[in-house]
This record gives structure tokens, sequence and C-alpha cells, in this order.
């Protein structure tokens, strides 16, 4: 069954990947990029992020059945704190209506390995309180120094993550009946890694940071496929989540335990129920 996709991000790296991938399987693709595909469109502006939702909806005949956002930037500076959070979210909130009409409408986005590394709390608290001033002077301000330039692009990710697991199950899209989720990839060769790849130097500093046990870096594909996966007619449940396709990198970061946090609070809130109960 032929189904109609908008990529964003889809000139290069993992977005071109997955929109060959998709056409060669015989599926319509509407990228959107600041140049070289579909759609030209600048998502680091609200003005750019609802005109390019609006060509692309215009292009696909009113009716979307699936949205990839991919569009992302890793330079410490403020823009990339307007593309990677903002770009991703006003853009799909835009396409949700076109989204909606569809039989079997989906969306996924890309998060990171990084979204599970350290951050700056109050610029992830501004995008999560979907204020774009606040945050794009908060990442102003970290891009003055080096040291935390880098906590830019992480805050974004980790926002991105928790904005998927917050917003997936709300009218808007399970209540549509729209799957709402995010891949957190480990270090993908393309274009936006290329650079410290290319060095031993630069690749020991990566692996330092993203440590990847099975299968070392990956190829765009790998995630790619999972992409489409999560956006096709077979998944009909997964809801909310991010999914580390990481090499198993966020397995060494965060250990074998990130289930037992609440465990006493659940304990308690069992005694209350038991005693409700008369126990």
């Amino acid at each position: 069954m032929s189904r109609t996709y908008v990529i964003t991000g889809a000139a290069s790296g993992i977005g071109k990947t997955t929109a060959e991938l998709l056409r060669a399987d015989g599926h319509t693709v509407i990228g959107v990029d600041l140049a070289g595909v579909e759609v030209d469109g600048d998502l680091s502006t609200s003005e750019g992020r609802r005109a390019a939702a609006e060509a692309a909806t215009q292009l696909a005949g009113g009716t979307v059945d699936a949205v990839i956002a991919c569009a992302g930037l890793s330079l410490p500076k403020a823009i990339t704190a307007a593309v990677n959070y903002f770009g991703m979210t006003e853009f799909l909130e835009a396409m949700q209506p076109a989204l909606a009409k569809s039989d079997a409408p989906r969306t996924a986005l890309i998060s990171s390995l990084s979204s599970v590394q350290p951050v700056f709390p109050p610029l992830v608290d501004a995008f999560l309180n979907d204020d774009e001033q606040a945050a794009l002077g908060i990442a102003e301000e970290l891009a003055q120094n080096e040291q935390t330039g880098g906590l830019i692009y992480a805050s974004s990710k980790q926002a991105i993550s928790r904005w998927v697991h917050r917003e997936a199950v709300t009218e808007r899209w399970a209540g549509a009946g729209i799957p709402l989720n995010a891949v957190g990839p480990g270090v993908v060769k393309t274009p936006m890694t290329a650079d410290l790849r290319a060095t031993p130097e630069g690749s020991a500093l990566i692996d330092a940071v993203v440590p990847m046990p099975l299968g070392y870096h990956q190829d765009p594909e790998s995630i790619a496929k999972l992409l489409i996966w999560l956006t096709s007619v077979d998944n009909t449940h997964c809801c909310g989540q991010t999914i580390y396709c990481d090499g198993g990198a966020e397995a060494v970061l965060r250990g074998e335990d990130v289930w037992s946090w609440n465990n006493d609070g659940i304990a308690q809130k069992f005694a209350e129920l038991y005693a409700k109960l008369g126990g």
C-alpha cells in the first residue's frame, strides 16, 4: 500500500536515506529542507515552519499519512535550539490536521543518545514551556562559552524526548489515532559527524561520550528502517517512546537499572490501597 510521507531534513543524512528507501518501495515522499527537495523551508523560524507545513500539505493534496522529522543541527549556537526543538514540534503541530485525515496516520522524530547525557535544565524547561524567546536567549548565553555551548544540543534532544512522552497520549495525537514516537541514534555516519570521525582523536572523543559495544558507528539505514517501521501501518501501539538505536550506548551510560527509581513511592501507594480495602 503506497503512503504519502513528509520528511524534514530530507536533503542529507538520515532524512535523505529514509526518503530514498521509501521511494524505492513505491511511496510518495515530500521532502522539506533549506534547498534541493520538494519544499524549501527554513525551520529555524516560526514563519518558516508554518509556511513549510502549508506547502507540504498542499503538495500532498491535503492528506498526509506520515511525518518524519529529521531536520537538526549540532552547532553550539542558538539556531540549534530553534531547529532541533521548535523546528520539530511546531512543524508537527502544523501538520497534525493533514495527518488526522489519513486512515493510518503516524509520526516519528529524531531524538538522540544525547537526551540521556548532561543538559542545562533551564533550557529544557524553556523548550517544554514552548517559550522560544526564552529558549533562544538561554542558548545565546550558553553559546558564549565553548564548554557550555555543547549543552544546547543535548538539552534540545532531551526536550524532544520529553515532549514526545508528554504529548503522545493527548487528544491531539493518541486521541486522533496518531502514534507519536522518537528514535535516539548513537553515532551515525552522516555529514553531521564526518569531521569528528575523520581523525583518530575525534573518533576517540566521540567513542568516550557515546560508547557503542554493538556494531560501532552506524550507517543511516539503521535509523531510517526503524523510522519507517514506526510510521508504517504495522505500528499500532508503540506510543510516546524514544527507542534508542545506538549500539548499546544508552544501556552502558544509564546502567542495568532504570526502573527502581520510584519503588518506595509505589510500595507506599499499594500500602495505602491495601489499607483502604481493609487489609
